[in-house]
């Protein structure tokens, strides 16, 4: 035999080998235990955060302000697997929407969950672009929606209408807030959405009561009202911040407040990556 035929010989061995190593892989990820996972991303001045339901689909709300996300993802998610089946951003401010653009450009998304607002800034342009490049499927978001698979649900709260094709200086206020709900367990994930909002959540009786809240606008005093804390009263509170940032978040007047009710606060400029694992009825926390 010839020093090619070797070569193809040993080329194909490679192939088959690589491919069942592959196969393997992807039996282990399906034998994982029926849990869904969040994972709250260390991003610096920013919020991302990367949910995986017990079925294993993949959900990313937000991308924080640089590409440090394709890290995190990296990290999370099989190196074979390219495809994020929802992303969702909660609003089109650079803290959560750049990192997301680098997600477009790398990954396959089938679909696209937004307010379809309209902010006056780079990002915003190069994200109008790469969604008409994407091909996924577009939803805009509004009260009432639900994402549901065999036990889990994400409602959207909020925003009470359509807002799609409004323009804002500033957008945190049309912030998609939406509660995950898997078994007994419950998330309250607020974007940047401030007291206004708040209080609207409060005035329309909306369920808001959470196991976990994702404190709003990285714990700035503009958000996280006595009365929202106490009608969420979740058992734990999660600041995605950046350490030693400009804006002094987490305000000391949001800390006093849950330090009010007991609650117990994760902090991302703290302690990094925050992973939280559920199987419906426990919640257990790296």
């Amino acid at each position: 035999m010839g020093i090619k035929g070797q070569k193809l010989i040993f080329s194909l061995l490679v192939a088959l080998f690589l491919a069942n190593i592959l196969a393997w892989l992807a039996v282990f990820e399906l034998a994982k235990p029926n849990l869904l996972e969040v994972n709250f991303f260390d991003v610096g001045q920013g919020d991302s955060f990367f949910i995986e339901t017990p079925k294993r689909q993949q959900i990313l709300i937000d991308g924080g302000p640089t590409s440090a996300i394709l890290e995190k993802l990296g990290q999370a998610m099989p190196f074979w697997d390219r495809t994020i089946d929802l992303l969702i951003l909660s609003h089109p401010e650079k803290d959560h929407l750049s990192g997301l653009i680098e997600i477009l450009k790398r990954y396959r998304v089938e679909n696209i969950l937004w307010t379809g607002v309209i902010r006056d800034i780079p990002e915003y342009k190069e994200w109008s672009m790469l969604l008409q490049k994407e091909g996924a499927e577009i939803f805009l978001a509004k009260t009432g929606q639900k994402i549901s698979s065999q036990g889990f649900v994400m409602e959207i709260l909020y925003p009470f209408e359509e807002l799609a094709g409004k323009e804002f200086k500033n957008s945190n206020n049309t912030s998609i807030v939406a509660k995950l709900v898997f078994g007994e367990n419950s998330f309250l994930f607020t974007g940047d959405a401030e007291e206004d909002v708040e209080k609207e959540l409060i005035i329309k009786k909306l369920s808001i009561d959470s196991d976990i809240l994702k404190i709003a606008h990285h714990g700035s005093k503009t958000s996280s009202s006595d009365d929202f804390v106490k009608l969420v009263s979740p058992k734990i509170a999660v600041i995605s911040a950046g350490k030693g940032n400009s804006y002094g978040h987490p305000h000391k007047e949001v800390l006093d407040v849950f330090a009010k009710y007991g609650i117990k606060i994760l902090r991302t400029d703290l302690q990094g990556d925050i992973k939280i694992f559920s199987d419906g009825k426990n919640l257990k926390i790296e």
